[in-house]
């Protein structure tokens, strides 16, 4: 299983709006190539409505419950992920494991 790493808060909505999108997009490649992926922005931003928070320190426990059962990590290079303190936490956790560190880029649509 891949677990796929993505930016997701800022201070801007759009943003995030955007951050999802493109973590749904890779999502859905991933799993259209035959891979099964756990995105935790693509659930998370789902239940945002619903009090669930954004932040690392929420999503801490669950990102290492599914990185400890996940082959490898993957981020999604899109804008923020270097900045990202989740992405950055996710990919030290992911080597502390002992887990596969892998990148991917969206393709642009013309």
């Amino acid at each position: 299983m891949i677990y796929l790493a993505s930016p997701y808060s800022h201070p801007d909505p759009k943003v995030c709006e955007a951050r999802f999108t493109a973590a749904c997009r890779a999502t859905a490649e991933l799993i259209r190539a035959g891979k099964p992926v756990f995105t935790p922005v693509v659930q998370g931003h789902a239940l945002m409505p619903y009090g669930v928070p954004s932040d690392w320190s929420f999503w801490e426990p669950i990102a290492r419950h599914f990185l400890s059962r996940s082959d490898e990590l993957v981020v999604l290079q899109i804008d923020g992920w270097r900045e990202s303190e989740g992405v950055q936490a996710e990919m030290a956790l992911a080597s502390a494991l002992g887990k596969r560190v892998d990148n991917l880029e969206l393709e642009t649509r013309s």
